[in-house]
């Protein structure tokens, strides 16, 4: 299961502790949330197994959403050495997902 950060100092410290990484924005009221996050987080898991992930709650950490210029749920935003590369925003396709993270993951993992 992914780490639940809370805090824009929990979010800075996981950003600063893992060169790739992805951040989920849920918010628990949201039903394409609940629906697509156990997909992404398979996705992670068996596809992009090297990157960190990690959920932001946006109903516990608005400021943690506000601060990252998050304004809908569900929200994907991947890192690479803590510059933002990818947002995805409610309407999520998964196979296109996939596709756009293939190349520079297996990039930045290759060196």
């Amino acid at each position: 299961m992914p780490e639940i950060l809370s805090t824009p100092q929990q979010v800075d410290a996981f950003l600063q502790t893992h060169g790739a990484a992805a951040l989920y924005f849920s918010s628990p009221d949201c039903n394409v949330c609940a629906a697509l996050k156990p997909k992404v987080f398979e996705l992670f898991a068996h596809d992009f197994s090297a990157m960190a992930v990690a959920e932001v709650d946006c109903t516990i950490a608005p400021e943690v959403a506000a601060q990252l210029g998050v304004l809908a749920a569900p929200t994907i935003v991947v890192y690479f050495d803590r510059a933002e590369w990818l947002r995805k925003v409610r309407n999520v396709s998964l196979p296109q997902l996939a596709d756009e993270l293939q190349r520079p993951y297996s990039v930045y993992f290759s060196e």
